[in-house]
């Protein structure tokens, strides 16, 4: 059952009824295997005769819930569930790709992302050309006869650049190519990529959509053909397989995301205002801010700018990192969507396997802070943000 409101459908949608002993909370399937009541009855599942789970690597109810809850909320016909967001990002590609095809992606993605399109996708055969996702002209330049996919974030992570899905979706249609997007910093409670043309969408469900810090996992969303695909050839022989529990908690966590999204979005809003203002900051990042280019797509595409911003400190890379080590409540980490305010320094963490000069024309400097906005009174956000930027200064000159 889906409703015309997405607060209602992350409660309610795809959700399987308990129909033996009426559970509200989805049980919990934990078991790797399933048995038959016949030969026949296992040959039949076997062959694709007759529906019906076979082994915990092929499905799983828990599992199978969270899958029509994800299509459900993205507007699609089906998802596939994966042990982590960088599993559903090579079980899709790896699905849609063979050696001697061709692939354009933007030239600012999540560091891991890149490294695997840099080097374990050439290690195969395959072609990468990394463009200026929000040019036109650019993608259909880099689109060869053996172009097979059309790969993007939006907004990008770290630096916040955000693409337009409808001119990604009419390029890709026009060549018949496959468009894919990572959806990750929006969800789809702020941006649903399907209802743009895309044709794949991809979350690291470890982000908003668990939001709570204490799973690893990944989701694809796209055609019931599509999602079969992935299933029966890269998720089924590569095994990036969920786990039941961590289905289960990332269903628990979709049931508040709207209202988990609508503070993150709320507080980044006011701590993207503050940053901007601070004479110790350069450029703000961050879609909300009327500065920002990505500005002009949200209440189109998006339906706020998030809670993720990013931001270049004046001075040099020691500025920077003794800004990051002045920080009493804000965590040094990795990650988003947490209810934490969680920060953390693109050139030493999450996109150091760029090289130096990759970096700088992804529009990643020394300087610049990726800060995933938490659940946490705004002002106490404010407040450590603030005396930490005080003291980046202290016995550094500034440079720059």
């Amino acid at each position: 059952m889906k409703f015309d409101h997405i607060e209602t459908n992350t409660i309610h949608a795809g959700k399987l009824i308990d129909t033996r002993f009426g559970a509200l909370s989805t049980p919990i399937y934990q078991t790797s295997t399933y048995t038959f009541e016949s030969t026949a009855q296992g040959g039949a599942r076997f062959s694709g005769d007759e529906q019906g789970y076979i082994y915990g690597r092929l499905g799983n109810p828990t599992v199978r819930e969270l899958e029509q809850r994800m299509a459900a909320l993205e507007g699609t016909e089906d998802a596939a569930a994966m042990g982590s967001g960088m599993g559903a990002v090579s079980a899709t590609l790896f699905a849609l790709l063979k050696a001697g095809d061709h692939i354009v992606a933007s030239d600012a993605l999540y560091g891991c992302t890149f490294a695997l399109l840099e080097h374990k996708c050439r290690d195969f055969g395959i072609e990468v050309t990394f463009v200026d996702g929000r040019n036109e002209m650019a993608i259909r330049s880099a689109i060869q006869p053996n172009t097979k996919v059309i790969y993007a974030e939006t907004p990008i992570n770290p630096n916040m650049v955000c693409i337009d899905l409808d001119m990604i979706a009419r390029v890709g249609q026009s060549k018949g190519i496959t468009t894919v997007i990572d959806n990750t910093f929006m969800s789809p409670v702020l941006q649903q990529p399907a209802k743009h043309g895309i044709d794949l969408i991809i979350h690291s469900a470890t982000k908003y959509l668990n939001g709570h810090g204490d799973v690893i996992a990944g989701i694809v969303c796209g055609s019931q053909e599509m999602i079969e695909h992935i299933k029966l050839t890269t998720l089924k022989d590569i095994g990036a397989v969920m786990s039941p529990h961590d289905a289960w908690l990332i269903i628990r966590g979709l049931k508040t995301l709207h209202i988990r999204v609508e503070r993150h979005c709320q507080n980044a809003e006011v701590v993207s205002e503050f940053l901007e203002k601070h004479p110790d900051v350069g450029t703000v990042f961050y879609p909300g801010l009327k500065s920002h280019e990505g500005h002009r797509l949200i209440g189109t595409q998006m339906k706020a700018a998030g809670g993720v911003i990013a931001f270049e400190m004046k001075g040099s890379f020691e500025n920077a990192v003794a800004f990051m080590d002045q920080l009493k409540m804000c965590k040094r980490a990795v990650s988003l969507g947490d209810a934490e305010t969680l920060i953390q320094h693109p050139a030493s963490m999450t996109h150091s396997p760029y090289e130096p000069e990759q970096r700088r024309a992804a529009g990643i400097s020394d300087t610049l802070i990726r800060l995933s906005v938490g659940l946490e009174h705004v002002d106490d956000i404010i407040a450590d943000l603030e005396q930490a930027l005080n003291a980046a200064y202290s016995g550094i000159a500034r440079v720059g």
